[in-house]
């Protein structure tokens, strides 16, 4: 049999297209997808290959990746050492469960990450996405309190309009009313502390008076619910989900203080701010703190496979040892955790956000989204600017168009070539952490075009 390796792949006639489409229509289940608008649809985005910044349709069109494909693809689409590490690694272990065995790649992976990450989180327990993760740093915190004899630590407090993924724990500490409200009877909700939404101070405040007046509420939820707390959990400094909003480093090191003072463990869910999209590797080093469980995924593979993590420190990894010949064994896992061909491909990352100085190229990027998202911000009346690292967003009032808009937004930026997914009314750019400065240029004068192209008269 030929090799096809270096054969490029067909290009799809139109019949073969609408082909495709009428098979998606039968077979294929859209995750946050409306079925029936998706299915009026005369044509849809259809991507067949992706290189660098890119997303290519079948067809051939180029569109811009303005979200990193759901906030992942930290060093491009292609990256040939990713590529080749995966090629390399399926050739000579494809699988081998962690249950009682082992395997180098894991191993290596797991001690990167206890140096890489802050503080003393030094084992790793490896998961299959984001919200594996978090349920998994769940379950470790209520295990550890009772490992150690304080069972009644049973309860969570979090911050409204968090998300930490869609399983029913993770719903618990992440309840969003448009994606879980038809779960809500069978979920135990969390202690929630009204979310530090800057762009909407409910203390009026603006930046220069600001004194964290919104962590008062937290302050009184751990106040009040201390002892039959078993962990704090929050998205450090960005909540995606909610709509991309940002929030100050302060009221993170005031959380951290606080659940020093009466010895709670914090969760930093770091699935989507992780590996430099903050600006720094976590967003917890920005703030100047170190979680006790730190959940990490998207970027930990550059995007490429499913992969997560719990980092979590040597108090918490030790309590699970069985004493008294009682077993205290974390019965919870998964099938491909720590999978051997995703561990190579997160070294590779690990390797090319090291030695291509990812991060430390960033700052003249971060200055151009924020001076470039600003500027879109003054042209829509009343819509507020955030940034954070290699994050931007735009929140649409009423008075400039609301949810309504931002959609109109997405879809004329799809037309004219740059891929976004509003939240709600923000509309927001989330662009691989490679980018350039001609082609992160080119995002923001195609999403100032769409922009225009829907002013209304």
């Amino acid at each position: 049999m030929k090799s096809t390796a270096s054969m490029p792949s067909p290009t799809a006639s139109k019949p073969d297209l609408d082909s495709i489409r009428e098979r998606d229509v039968r077979h294929l289940w859209h995750p946050y997808t409306d079925i029936t608008t998706f299915e009026s649809q005369d044509a849809y985005t259809l991507i067949e290959r992706a290189e660098g910044v890119y997303l290519y349709e079948a067809g051939g069109r180029p569109l811009l990746d303005g979200i990193s494909s759901w906030w992942c693809v930290n060093l491009g689409h292609g990256h040939p050492r990713l590529v080749e590490a995966i090629q390399r690694q399926a050739e000579r272990l494809q699988h081998c469960i962690l249950g009682g065995i082992s395997h180098p790649g894991a191993v290596e992976l797991a001690e990167r990450l206890a140096r890489l990450t802050p503080g003393d989180l030094n084992h790793a327990f490896f998961c299959g996405d984001g919200a594996s993760a978090c349920e998994a740093a769940l379950k470790i915190a209520l295990q550890y309190w009772g490992n150690v004899g304080e069972t009644e630590r049973t309860e969570f407090i979090c911050l409204a309009d968090g998300y930490h993924g869609d399983t029913l724990g993770a719903m618990s500490v992440g309840f969003v009313e448009a994606f879980h409200k038809p779960f809500a009877a069978v979920v135990k909700p969390a202690h929630r502390a009204p979310s530090p939404h800057c762009n909407r101070c409910p203390f009026g405040k603006q930046p220069e008076s600001c004194a964290i007046e919104c962590f008062d509420p937290m302050e009184q939820l751990i106040r009040e619910h201390h002892r039959r707390t078993a962990a704090v959990i929050v998205e450090p400094l960005c909540q995606g989900a909610a709509g991309v909003r940002i929030y100050p480093d302060q009221y993170l090191r005031k959380l951290r203080r606080l659940c020093d003072e009466y010895g709670l463990l914090l969760i930093c869910d770091e699935i989507a701010v992780g590996f430099g999209r903050t600006g720094v590797m976590f967003a917890s080093e920005r703030a100047g703190i170190a979680p006790d469980i730190m959940t990490l995924g998207k970027g930990l593979t550059g995007g490429y496979l499913p992969m997560s993590t719990a980092m979590v420190t040597p108090r918490i990894h030790d309590s699970f040892r069985d004493r008294d010949g009682q077993t205290r064994a974390f019965f919870h896992g998964h099938t491909f955790c720590g999978n051997p061909i995703t561990s190579a491909c997160a070294l590779a990352a690990l390797d090319v956000y090291e030695e291509e100085r990812i991060i430390e190229r960033l700052p003249p990027r971060i200055a151009q989204l924020r001076e470039g998202m600003t500027a879109l911000a003054a042209t829509l009346d009343g819509t507020k600017v955030r940034t954070l690292g290699m994050i931007g967003a735009l929140e649409l009032n009423e008075q400039s168009g609301g949810p309504a808009r931002a959609q109109e937004i997405a879809r004329h930026a799809n037309q004219l070539g740059l891929f976004i997914r509003p939240l709600g009314a923000s509309v927001y750019l989330w662009p691989p952490l490679v980018v350039s400065e001609e082609e992160l240029l080119k995002m923001l004068l195609l999403l100032e075009k769409a922009i225009e192209e829907t002013q209304r008269g």
